[in-house]
């Protein structure tokens, strides 16, 4: 297969098994109202999807300097089908959603990144750095459908049916990549499982090693953002109805989380013209900066808020693909997959908490009904990314030049 047409295969399936991706956030209204979850709950079940997914990420990802990737794919698409399917038909509450939810977490692990692991073992050159840039935005795209789709079946079917159509599409992606991707060409390595997961050597990279810690940071903010956009819009919409033209706040929600491809694929374009680390302090900084002001904006003009919720969605996913294209770009060849795997295990490590604390911050400031609590709960999220780049340039002053 033609690199375009490889890259073309694992974007549609990586838009197609992320149907279930934010089902839960989306609905997260729903679900308070029918199983009375504090926002605190609400939290540990948006978390617990990326717990599921680093507690796995470190064995799975590792595993493909090993293994096939395309079997470990194969394996994950089709339990992100049975996970999703299974909370549609058995979810009831705050303990069998969490279950359920990290199942899917751990389906994920194996999809996204053995994914972008089998694209950048097949292609090299500045075409890998693209690849990257539009596979990694089509995270975007995955997540921003998944709430459409969630929002939208809910209203027509009830929330069992969204999590059986997400289910539907990871049925989807399996055959499509079964069908059309062949087992790699290249040798096995022959590491041991021990030397695979020793992550040491990854650590002692010192430019891998900031990347990773940018993304990091850059992964607690987006989480956290992703979990409580509509939480917030809806809480937006309920003090200014009349001006909101008629759309409802997972509507809202997927244009802004849409916004994630083009900042993506266009911050990656700017790191090749005016230098990676350049381009993601610029970025990094300023999405920091949106989020210390967004939870105050609620009661402003529709409109207004729209427009920074916008601005919001262009740099809290702008950075994405140059700081990913600076981790591989900077791993050893033989430990790609294991320095991918703990820029996942520390990245959704973190993104795993970010939905929790945002939801405890949101309870210890007086619930969903007061601006104060959303400004206070989107600055930890500021904070947490204004961090990146202080890291980042740090330990990356001896990084190559991206290619």
């Amino acid at each position: 297969m033609s690199p375009v047409g490889l890259i073309a295969v694992f974007v549609v399936s990586l838009v197609l098994v992320m149907l279930g991706n934010a089902s839960f956030p989306a609905l997260i209204p729903t679900f308070q109202a029918e199983w009375r979850l504090s926002n605190t709950e609400a939290g540990w079940i948006s978390g617990i999807y990326y717990a599921g997914y680093a507690a796995a990420v470190p064995l799975l990802v590792s595993l493909t300097d090993r293994e096939d990737a395309r079997s470990i794919y194969l394996y994950s698409t089709a339990l992100s089908a049975i996970s999703a399917l299974a909370f549609a038909l058995w979810a009831e509450g705050f303990w069998t959603a969490m279950a359920l939810r990290a199942l899917a977490g751990v389906s994920l692990a194996g999809t996204y990144m053995v994914g972008l692991k089998i694209l950048t073992d097949r292609i090299s050159g500045r075409l890998q750095s693209r690849a990257i840039s539009l596979y990694t935005a089509h995270f975007a795209i995955g997540n921003s459908l998944s709430v459409l789709m969630a929002g939208e079946v809910t209203l027509l079917a009830g929330w069992s049916w969204a999590f059986g159509a997400a289910a539907a599409g990871s049925v989807i992606a399996f055959l499509l990549v079964f069908l059309t991707v062949g087992p790699s060409a290249q040798p096995r390595g022959q590491q041991n499982l021990r030397d695979i997961l020793d992550v040491r050597p990854v650590v002692r990279n010192r430019p891998a090693f900031g990347y990773i810690l940018g993304y990091t940071a850059h992964i607690w903010e987006l989480f956290g953002f992703r979990n409580w956009i509509v939480v917030f819009l809806a809480f937006s919409i309920s003090l200014q109805p009349d001006q909101t033209w008629g759309f409802n706040a997972t509507q809202v929600a997927t244009v802004v989380l849409l916004l994630g491809l083009p900042a993506s694929v266009i911050g990656n374009e700017l790191s090749l013209r005016f230098g990676r680390r350049r381009v993601i302090t610029v970025i990094m900084l300023c999405s920091a900066a949106l989020a210390c002001t967004l939870g105050f904006t609620a009661a402003l003009p529709f409109g207004f808020v729209v427009l920074l919720c916008g601005l919001y969605g262009l740099t809290v996913t702008g950075e994405s693909a140059s700081l990913t294209t600076g981790v591989i770009q900077n791993a050893e060849g033989s430990r790609k997959g294991a320095t991918m795997a703990l820029q996942s295990l520390l990245g959704f490590g973190v993104g795993a908490i970010a939905p929790l604390a945002f939801g405890v911050v949101l309870d210890l400031a007086g619930g969903t009904g007061e601006i104060l609590a959303w400004g206070l709960a989107f600055g930890l999220l500021g904070l947490g990314a204004a961090l990146g780049p202080l890291v980042l340039l740090r330990l990356t002053r001896q990084a190559p030049s991206p290619a």
